[in-house]
């Protein structure tokens, strides 16, 4: 069955909540002081079945301009107006202020309601319908039925009741959505209950048993029971108003104007991007950095309004803003939202949510101006692309995604194979499904060559640097996943070279200058000739010209042609190979060298001895037995 929701709209006292009452046999004032003062304060909830089958949901909201407020949140959710206007006083402020809204949240089907038609003469009521027709001639409701009813006699309600059943059936399926969210419009406890919250189900759909999330406070409860107009329903979905039993959950941490939303599913934000439209009949221009009412669902948030591509907006014209939150509050993009003024309150202006959790803007950016453009108007690839984008080097998980894009997981997974496909988005972390666009793919990659160039102009005689280091030089300095997922790429695309933690461009050699090359036969010599007892280093460093000595040594090491075989103290490899070779063969031979027997076999003193056998049992040539060394089995 198709859900409709029917909302009221109109001047106070023209006769809404006795309309609903004389068609429906509910009093949808349930106030005490409603009754006494005979207006409506609050709003009201009434149920119908048309004709034809259809159950019609039913909003009566306040008429009253200090109680606007509470119809901007009754008006969430409606799939159809009624607006009412009294035969007798005709057109008022609030059916203005009223029909504003409607307009401002996009609300397309409606029809005309003259009531009190038995408290006017005839000619009356025809000046009363010229009246309500000229007012109407450029908003939705131009060519809408107009039903001349009175609830004091029943005249025209059959009419009306008929005139309903043929609208409901014309107005589209609205779709369900994705996420469910319902906007509290009431909060209560019933005894053996509990906490109990109602609402229109804007969209999505959920189930007796579910767990939900409630903003923006992020309180996580689960759903105990779900009642649709008096009757207990398994599930609930859009376009319905909705009666839910929460569990684990108190009625004093809840509050008009809370979301109850699927389970992890919304974000809290402090500010919106959005297309706002002021509107013709605002009394004046509005400035940047006013304060307004930010109204959305059925929250009222005192903001601030910051204009991004001007210094004042006028009446009937459009602008791209950012709305900074006193409060936080829960928003989606593609939301209708209603702005009044902070004080004199009353309504301005609305439109729509480009970026339900922005960053602040810089004002009168052409690039910032560019993407909220192509929020309000790019097809879903694009948008997915600018939200990516924004996340910069960090990325985007694919849940954040879709909460930012505001659109299902199945056409998501769609628009993302292809992107994938064309590499325009990378998914860099598996695991948590984080997409970095390819833009800031490649700017990182290059910023890693870029310093891994440099730093061999730099520093030519050294082999490369640590991988670490790089790390902390670059963009992988607050993100390591997508750092080791660029240098396998490099390593994969043969552009660097991973060795023992050194990288280092494929192509880059340790080139040495006509004076390096002689300090380093100098060196080779000096090891050479020293054997097995060869100086310290810091003994020769002194004898070479500024670093070069270090410097030259360094690529010797890399080079494998010196050994380390201790802090400051190196050897010739052609010099430890001949040893180990004779340390081999005798341990063959004999099975077992001690310490003395492996200083005759060296020739050398105990301050060379010690550390040539220790890194023997180092490099897993031998290993230590007792006070001697026996060969290692490998």
């Amino acid at each position: 069955m198709k859900p409709i929701i029917l909302g009221t709209a109109g001047h106070i006292d023209h006769g809404k909540t006795s309309l609903i009452k004389t068609f429906t046999g509910i009093d949808t004032d349930r106030l005490k002081e409603e009754k006494e003062r005979g207006i409506t304060i609050e709003l009201g909830f009434a149920h119908f079945e048309l004709p034809g089958g259809k159950l019609l949901g039913i909003v009566d909201v306040p008429g009253h301009e200090k109680f606007v407020k509470n119809m901007v949140a009754g008006a969430t959710g409606i799939d159809l107006v009624a607006l009412v206007i009294a035969a007798d006083e005709g057109v008022m402020p609030q059916t203005k202020e009223h029909m504003e809204i409607c307009e401002l949240l996009k609300i397309r089907y409606g029809l005309v309601v003259l009531t009190k038609i038995d408290m006017v003469e005839s000619d009356w009521l025809e000046l009363a319908r010229e009246d309500v027709n000229e007012y109407l001639a450029d908003t939705f409701l131009a060519n809408a039925p107009i039903i001349e009813v009175s609830s004091l006699t029943g005249q025209g309600f059959e009419e009306l009741v008929q005139t309903l059943d043929r609208l409901v059936q014309e107005i589209p399926e609205r779709e369900i959505g994705h996420l469910f969210r319902l906007p509290i419009d009431r909060v209560f406890t019933m005894k053996g209950f509990g906490t109990v919250i109602t609402g229109t189900t804007v969209s999505g759909k959920i189930r007796t048993g579910d767990e939900i999330t409630i903003y923006p406070q992020g309180t996580n409860a689960k759903i105990r029971g779900i009642h649709v107009h008096n009757k207990e329903v398994n599930e609930v979905q859009a376009g319905l108003r909705t009666a839910i039993n929460l569990q684990g959950v108190e009625k004093t941490s809840l509050n008009r104007g809370n979301i109850v939303a699927t389970k992890d599913s919304l974000r809290p934000t402090y500010m919106v991007d959005v297309i706002l439209d002021l509107l013709p009949s605002a009394p004046r221009n509005l400035k940047n950095r006013a304060k307004v009412r930010f109204h959305n669902g059925t929250s009222e948030v005192i903001s601030t309004l910051v204009l991004l591509d001007r210094d004042e907006l006028e009446p009937g014209q459009t602008c791209l803003a950012q709305i900074r939150l006193d409060e936080p509050t829960t928003v989606l993009r593609g939301d209708r939202y209603v702005l009044r003024s902070y004080s004199p309150v009353r309504t301005i202006g609305g439109g729509e949510v480009l970026n339900p959790l922005p960053k602040k803007k810089k004002r009168f950016s052409e690039v910032v101006l560019s993407d909220l453009r192509l929020l309000q108007k790019g097809e879903l690839k694009e948008i997915i692309k600018l939200f990516v984008s924004m996340g910069r080097f960090e990325g985007l998980e694919e849940t954040e995604l879709s909460f930012l894009a505001n659109t299902s997981r199945k056409r998501l997974d769609e628009a993302l194979t292809g992107l994938k496909a064309q590499k325009k988005i990378i998914q860099y972390d598996k695991e948590r499904k984080i997409l970095i666009h390819e833009d800031f793919l490649r700017m990182a990659r290059e910023e890693i060559v870029q310093t891994i160039t440099r730093y061999h102009k730099d520093f030519p005689l050294k082999m490369g640097l640590l991988k670490e280091e790089l790390r902390s030089r670059t963009a992988g300095k607050n993100n390591p996943k997508l750092f080791n997922h660029i240098m396998n790429q490099l390593t994969r695309d043969g552009i660097t070279v991973l060795e023992k933690e050194i990288v280092r461009l494929k192509d880059h050699q340790v080139t040495l200058a006509q004076d390096q090359k002689k300090v380093r036969h100098k060196l080779e010599e000096t090891y050479l000739k020293s054997g097995l007892q060869p100086p310290y280093f810091k003994e020769l460093k002194e004898k070479f010209p500024g670093n070069s000595g270090a410097e030259v040594l360094e690529v010797m090491l890399k080079e494998g042609l010196l050994l380390k075989i201790k802090e400051d103290l190196y050897f010739h490899s052609k010099i430890v190979a001949d040893l180990q070779d004779r340390l081999v063969n005798f341990l063959k031979q004999h099975g077992e060298i001690s310490t003395p027997q492996f200083k005759d076999m060296t020739g050398a003193s105990r301050k060379y001895v010690i550390p040539l056998i220790e890194y023997f049992d180092q490099s897993q040539v031998t290993v230590r037995v007792g006070d001697g060394r026996v060969l290692r089995n490998k």
